[in-house]
């Protein structure tokens, strides 16, 4: 008796269509209509692992990390110099959720350059910056501006030693000019030294010293003033709390 075989039905050719488009796995160059382009691993049709985006119109290029379509992990972002004819490191450091997330160092300038913490794309947590006029910060920050306990050394070796909020001198502190040989100890509002004590503080090998140094004054009740004072400035910012 002679046996039937049923045909095999076929799939229609867009199923198979559909999943030569799938992107898992490395892929070469991958173009996006507006001249983008990506190179690296995919998962699941998002950027995954290792890989290289360029944006054409911002001229940007990032290399490194990626999980499920987002930079993560450690990757580096470059911009297109026109005049060097190349890429120019602008971050290179920890990234999460396609932001700069953890240690990284960015570069402002040619002279100036962040190296420490971020969160969310803002330095936060513990940082060092280094600006184009010689200066250097050291210390905490919060929301992209120097926030805790820092140090602030100008170029010309005068440096600052405190407590900082949003960017400026706030709390207690202490300044070394020693460029004149004083050194000024006291507490700050918003830049401005509100009240403190100054003495001579290595004169006699500072570069510009004062014309004379500074006369012994004593007072009663030294402590006393000072504490009262504090309480004065510091009263302004309990009532706005």
């Amino acid at each position: 008796m002679p046996i039937s075989k049923g045909l095999q039905k076929s799939e229609p050719p867009w199923k198979e269509w559909d999943k030569k488009a799938q992107k898992n796995g490395l892929r070469h160059q991958v173009y996006a209509v507006n001249g983008d382009c990506y190179v690296g691993e995919w998962k699941d049709n998002m950027k995954h692992g290792k890989g290289t985006q360029i944006w054409k119109k911002k001229g940007a290029m990032y290399e490194g990390d990626w999980k499920f379509g987002k930079r993560d992990g450690y990757g580096t972002l470059s911009f297109s110099d026109q005049e060097m004819g190349k890429h120019r490191k602008v971050y290179s450091g920890w990234w999460k959720g396609d932001k700069k997330s953890g240690y990284g160092m960015q570069f402002f300038g040619p002279k100036e350059y962040y190296e420490g913490e971020w969160c969310g794309n803002q330095r936060s947590g513990w940082g060092r910056m280094y600006y184009s006029n010689g200066d250097l910060y050291e210390g905490q920050w919060l929301k992209d501006k120097p926030h805790g306990e820092g140090m602030l050394r100008q170029k010309n070796g005068n440096r600052y030693e405190g407590y900082w909020q949003r960017g400026m001198k706030n709390g207690s502190g202490r300044f070394f000019h020693l460029d004149h040989g004083q050194l000024f100890e006291g507490f700050w509002v918003d830049d401005v030294a509100k009240c403190g004590t100054m003495i001579d503080f290595g004169r006699d090998e500072a570069p510009e010293p004062t014309q004379f140094p500074i006369p012994e004054i004593k007072i009663l009740d030294p402590d006393g003033v000072l504490e009262e004072a504090l309480a004065m400035f510091k009263k302004p910012e309990e009532e706005e709390d």
